[in-house]
């Protein structure tokens, strides 16, 4: 079973949507690394559930750290972090225990656990458990802040409503990491969440795109073929609920034009190898450049959503019409950002740890 990711630093996820508790064990953290728990609650609060826009089981996340931590830094061992699931409804899933609900993986996991697997709210294949993500991420983030290195996530376009670009990228990021609806024009908030609640009234959902940007990271980091930056981030940015794409840089926009456009020309400024323009994302031969890291995520429209749709009963083998009840949001976009930065975080910190060792990002000792 892979419920693990990383190499330097690894990240173990578990529990279920229903289930008492989901978490998250970190292995590889140096020590010393402050813990801000406030900052984790700010994180999570990014993650949970808002408005109109969103489902209506709303968790308060008062996650408990039962390992790995010391007087409020990391001792360098295993750290241990629970959130309990306080908002079950495990009932509104009893209709459907054989029914494989489209765009889910009730039908894939039958097929893996061979019906022992808990279904309830998409069991340990549910966007629940990314909460033990974003907890587990705050820390790395905090450990990345250090270091100079920065990470944010805006919602680049949604029901084909779209943000501006990034421009002044610290700015936009410190600023984009404050926001509950990460966007950083104001008005495409507005009318994002205007045709996300039309979809919610049809019953329906809508998804869209994110772009994020790592900042301050600097050349040299990364490997030539099979742990490139662009596989390591990919690997663990799929493993993301409704994540369908990632794309590097300007990526499928460009591939009509000519190689005298998208290539990244070199310059020096302020005494510093720099590119003149950064087509490729920041990264040439899997490694980075030195400019910003910029990667664009597809997140797919909510599959729960209250329309009748065919299906089956994956046991009998018949076919069978299934309206979902429960409570589902219409979008889970502006939720998955957070979730997307936490992932990029860790990725980065294990593959820093690799190149630099792991005591690289150790705090001082008071």
């Amino acid at each position: 079973m892979k419920n693990t990711f990383g190499n330097h630093l690894q990240i173990t996820l578990f529990g279920e949507s229903h289930g008492p508790y989901i978490g998250a064990v970190l292995d590889g953290l140096a020590p010393g690394i402050k813990v801000d728990e406030d900052y984790i609650h700010h994180q999570l609060s990014l993650r949970r559930p808002s408005g109109k826009i969103s489902t209506a089981r709303v968790e308060k996340d008062p996650f408990q750290i039962i390992s790995g931590v010391y007087q409020g830094k990391t001792t360098g061992t295993p750290l241990t972090i629970i959130i309990p699931n306080k908002e079950q409804k495990g009932e509104d899933y009893l209709t459907m225990e054989r029914i494989a609900r489209p765009g889910h993986a009730d039908y894939t996991a039958y097929c893996k656990y061979h019906g022992f697997e808990d279904y309830h709210g998409g069991g340990h294949f549910s966007g629940r458990i990314t909460a033990a993500l974003v907890a587990a991420g705050a820390i790395v983030l905090t450990a990345l802040k250090e270091k100079n290195i920065l990470i944010g996530s805006h919602i680049a376009s949604l029901g084909g409503i779209k943000d501006r670009e990034f421009e002044n990228e610290k700015e936009d990021i410190q600023s984009l990491n404050q926001k509950t609806f990460a966007v950083l024009d104001d008005t495409a908030a507005e009318k994002m969440m205007d045709i996300a609640l039309e979809a919610a009234e049809q019953g329906d959902s809508v998804g869209g795109v994110l772009e994020s940007c790592i900042l301050g990271l600097e050349a040299g980091l990364g490997e030539p073929w099979f742990d490139t930056m662009e596989g390591m981030l990919a690997h663990a940015l799929f493993s993301i609920p409704a994540l369908k794409g990632v794309s590097f840089g300007d990526a499928f926009s460009m591939v009509d034009q000519r190689g005298s456009e998208y290539n990244d020309a070199f310059g020096i400024k302020e005494g510093n190898i720099v590119t003149l323009t950064n087509h490729n994302g920041g990264i040439n031969g899997g490694i980075t450049n030195g400019m910003p890291i910029t990667f664009r995520c597809a997140v797919k429209p909510t599959p729960s959503i209250y329309k009748e749709q065919n299906s089956v009963d994956f046991i009998n083998k018949k076919e069978h019409t299934l309206k979902i009840e429960g409570r589902h949001d219409p979008a889970i976009i502006h939720r998955a950002r957070v979730v997307v930065d936490s992932m990029a975080a860790i990725v980065i910190y294990d593959m820093m740890a690799g190149r630099y060792g792991t005591d690289y990002f150790m705090g001082e000792n008071e």
